[in-house]
């Protein structure tokens, strides 16, 4: 990596703590990616995004500033990357997969909250995330409790803070507010960038991200084969990247690395042995560097081959439709669109049960692993459920409840490698 001291010194980061996040990044991503054999040749682009994550793509995004774009930041799926694009302004997600300066956070902040929820209050009071500090606007969306009064503080921290209102049901009246939710967005962003959305830009906005879905929707795919031609870690990664990465760019990437997939699998090579026990993760969102769980359950010999989660296919599943042929239209198709994620703060949620069942078979999992985040009440309560549910269908079922701390690292090896032995 070059030296971007100077930048990192303009965005206000604080060195000391950034250059400590960084090397433990680093060391992490050297443990646990780099280590892994027969991985795909178009990781190495990946790996490299990586390495330059918190440098040569920030000094992209100030360069897409000084040019006049607006920088849009956001933690969750539900924020339009359409829209954003629409308005000529470029996405990209915060970091929330880490514990940090919790000494700091818990000043201001409950010990029991969510730990994503502390991630990013964290990363904001080290000074850590440039992601944040580079970022024009950053859009909070109040799909928990949790995040709904934690923002209540946080925007006294972040004074570009907007915030966006979600339903938590799937009724017609849910449906009306959502897109006047959407509306609102629009009228943020127009009135930051000076400009109106027009329905080219939109339509162009809609087909960027249709294409960055696709390309991860085909990645998907691929994985149902025996052997996975690509290990679940990579997968994960890859999904990680896509909420940072220029998205024309990523979309070019990821299609090169399904070639080489799809050579592999006809040649029957993969990442992990054939008959290697398959694995869904389902769950929370697993954000950079959040790779613990994925490792160990890889660790044991098994292979990763879903995440039913919104740093997976919950989040890329579904196109918008760009057919209309006026705002309103698309505003309409945009807003069906979001409607569907199966998130778990919507109830009643058997769209979500019907997806975990649904990925099982298409993937040919053996088993499902329920990824809970401590203190993320609307996952952990809803696991009960999932698990009654699914093993109506003899779908075995391990429920996990952890954080981003490596304390409980033994006990919950301990539990993976049990189940892998059941479902082998």
């Amino acid at each position: 990596m070059a030296d971007y001291t100077q930048m990192w010194t303009e965005l206000g980061l604080n060195h000391d703590n950034h250059n400590a996040l960084l090397d433990n990044l680093g060391k992490a991503y050297q443990s646990i990616f780099m280590a892994q054999e027969k991985r795909p040749e178009g990781m190495s682009y990946f790996d490299f995004v990586m390495s330059e994550a918190h440098g040569l793509r920030i000094q992209e995004l100030r360069e897409e500033q000084e040019a006049g774009r607006k920088i849009i930041g956001s933690f969750c799926v539900f924020v339009p990357e359409e829209l954003v694009l629409a308005a000529g302004c470029t996405a990209v997600g915060l970091c929330a997969g880490a514990d940090f300066a919790q000494e700091e956070v818990e000043k201001v902040l409950p010990r029991n909250t969510c730990s994503l929820i502390k991630s990013f209050f964290g990363f904001k009071l080290g000074k850590v995330c440039p992601y944040m500090e580079v970022s024009d606007m950053i859009v909070g969306e109040n799909t928990c409790d949790g995040k709904k009064k934690s923002f209540e503080i946080f925007k006294d921290m972040v004074p570009n803070f907007y915030q966006m209102d979600l339903p938590q049901t799937k009724t017609p009246m849910a449906r009306h507010m959502l897109k006047q939710e959407f509306k609102s967005f629009v009228e943020k962003l127009e009135e930051m960038t000076g400009k109106s959305i027009s329905l080219e830009s939109l339509k162009q906005g809609i087909a960027t991200v249709n294409a960055k879905r696709q390309a991860l929707r085909r990645l998907s795919m691929l994985r149902a084969a025996d052997p996975a031609p690509i290990s679940g870690l990579d997968a994960l990664l890859i999904n990680q990247i896509a909420f940072l990465d220029n998205p024309i760019r990523f979309t070019e990437k990821v299609n090169a690395l399904c070639d080489e997939l799809e050579l592999l699998v006809k040649e029957n090579k993969g990442a992990k042995t054939a008959k290697a026990p398959r694995v869904l993760i389902s769950g929370c969102p697993m954000a950079i560097p959040n790779w613990k769980i994925p490792a160990i359950i890889e660790s044991t010999g098994a292979v990763i081959v879903g995440e039913e989660s919104c740093i997976g296919e919950r989040g890329q599943r579904n196109l918008t439709d760009d057919s209309a042929d006026n705002l309103d239209g698309l505003m309409d198709s945009i807003t069906d669109r979001y409607l569907k994620i199966d998130c778990a703060v919507f109830t009643p949620n058997q769209e979500r049960v019907n997806h975990i069942k649904e990925m099982s078979q298409q993937y040919n999992a053996d088993g499902v692993i329920h990824y809970g985040l401590q203190f993320c009440q609307p996952y952990i309560m809803e696991s009960y459920s999932v698990e009654k549910e699914l093993e109506k269908q003899n779908i075995s079922v391990l429920r996990l409840e952890t954080d981003y701390s490596q304390e409980d690292m033994g006990q919950l090896s301990t539990r993976v490698e049990a189940f892998v032995e059941i479902i082998k």
